[in-house]
């Protein structure tokens, strides 16, 4: 959550993730989306990351950020990128962030915890489930 300070009252802004099934021709992955100012932060993940014990990593592939209409849309993508579904949706908080890495509390109905993405090289990524 972000905080704005307005006298000694603090007003807290919510963030919100979406982690979409993208099905495409040649099969399907999970697009996990974070909210980031006016655009949200996108990864493909081989799978949805909810049954991750801490400790437990999947590898992350770091996306173009995507509109914020992709928050609650479902279909078809244009020019023929295949369909996507919202398969789980929520609040997040956000502990850390630099350009290597962000640590995060997701809070969806299938994804709950704590996670921190780690740049390895380039757009590789690898998302950890549990304390960081």
């Amino acid at each position: 959550m972000r905080g704005a300070r307005r006298g000694s009252i603090i007003i807290r802004v919510e963030r919100r993730f979406v982690i979409q099934l993208h099905t495409i021709a040649g099969g399907r992955h999970y697009d996990l989306m974070l909210e980031a100012g006016a655009a949200l932060a996108t990864w493909r993940l081989e799978r949805l990351p909810e049954a991750l014990g801490d400790g437990e990593s999947l590898p992350a592939e770091a996306l173009p950020d995507h509109r914020p209409a992709y928050l609650t849309y479902e279909g078809p993508i244009s020019s023929g990128r295949g369909t996507v579904q919202i398969a789980d949706a929520g609040a997040f908080r956000s502990i850390d962030r630099d350009e290597n890495r962000w640590s995060f509390e997701l809070q969806g109905r299938l994804v709950r915890g704590r996670f921190s993405l780690r740049r390895l090289e380039g757009d590789r990524w690898l998302l950890s489930a549990g304390p960081s």
